[in-house]
């Protein structure tokens, strides 16, 4: 059951204290900030009575209604066009796209309007969107059903990325996410929405990395759906003797390095791991970073786990195509051999 908390406003739900699973947890946020702030408006395909596709928004529509848990056309485009709008008359819209291969339609609004606005304005304009985007693969999906498009976003000037990778912090970090001024890119580790957790009190800010497992002889650096493959790598290398330290990046733009460098000078060792292709991915920035700061303390070069430069392959043979326990234990192998 849920619990309550006597804010200024009236009555707001709170998690706090349960077992969530990731996508639950996203919908008890999102519950709270809307119960918080009534301009707070979720938007999307098939949000209403279907509650999403993997159902995050269940239940949303019935409890705050037509107007402000809006089903809409299916036109990417238009939907973050008409968020815009929104944004201008003071709304702070909360944007689900429905898969991650569907973005590209909207990805002109995103980046020439959303992401430019408060600079064209000279800072009169905000841009609170959310913009929900459930990324990466694992899930027996189709074609444009399974990408990772991060990086695309975080080499634009004025979006802040995120990813939570956990039932916790997808429950503070949409709440966050929502509060900010500046349009936050949501990216939500689909094949994770199952995983439960609990939610406990807020404890991190939003645009902060976080040590998630401790440990001496190499740091795991990861985010959303490849945290939980590098804890159960940790968690194998421990067997045989290896103590690593895994990382949960959580902000993709701005990066949060400083505790990347403060293990990486500890451990001598990192290794970079994402689902998103190798070439001018996330962590060929990451590894470039940590380089430049802990070049004098590296025993070894900073290594790369990643997806294939290629297309999202069928269903049926993308286990090849994803990292796993082997592959980053192999590169951890590696690492060590330096």
């Amino acid at each position: 059951m849920s619990t309550s908390t006597s804010t200024g406003t009236g009555t707001r739900t709170s998690a706090v204290g349960q077992r969530l699973s990731l996508g639950k947890a996203i919908n008890a946020g999102l519950r709270v900030a809307m119960e918080s702030d009534p301009k707070v408006v979720v938007m999307g395909e098939d949000v209403g009575p279907l509650g999403g596709v993997f159902r995050v928004t269940e239940g949303l529509q019935k409890d705050f209604g037509e107007d402000r848990v809006i089903d809409t056309p299916l036109g990417e485009s238009g939907i973050v066009g008409a968020a815009v709008g929104m944004m201008l008359r003071g709304y702070r819209p909360v944007v689900e796209i429905q898969f991650d291969g569907f973005v590209y339609p909207a990805y002109d609004q995103i980046v020439s309007q959303v992401a430019k606005l408060h600079a064209r304005s000279q800072g009169v304009v905000t841009m609170p969107a959310v913009i929900r985007i459930p990324f990466g693969g694992g899930i027996g999906a189709v074609e444009h059903h399974s990408e990772s498009p991060e990086a695309q976003f975080c080499l634009t000037a004025g979006l802040r990325v995120v990813s939570p990778s956990n039932a916790h912090d997808a429950y503070w970090m949409i709440q966050q996410a929502i509060a900010s001024d500046d349009p936050v890119v949501f990216m939500e580790p689909k094949r994770r929405y199952w995983d439960a957790g609990p939610v406990g009190q807020e404890s991190t800010p939003l645009h902060a990395s976080q040590v998630v497992r401790d440990g001496r002889h190499a740091t795991l650096l990861a985010y959303g759906p490849m945290v939980r493959t590098c804890l159960e790598s940790a968690e194998a290398a421990a067997e045989d003797g290896v103590d690593l330290e895994v990382i949960d990046l959580r902000t993709l733009s701005p990066l949060d390095l400083g505790p990347v460098h403060e293990s990486v000078r500890r451990t001598g060792r990192a290794v970079v791991v994402h689902e998103a292709s190798r070439t001018l991915g996330l962590g060929a920035e990451i590894a470039a970073r940590v380089q430049e700061e802990c070049f004098y303390s590296l025993e070894a070069p900073v290594l790369r786990v990643t997806g294939y430069d290629m297309p999202y392959p069928p269903s049926r043979v993308e286990e090849e195509f994803l990292p796993d326990l082997d592959r980053v234990l192999d590169a951890v192998d590696r690492a060590m051999a330096f």
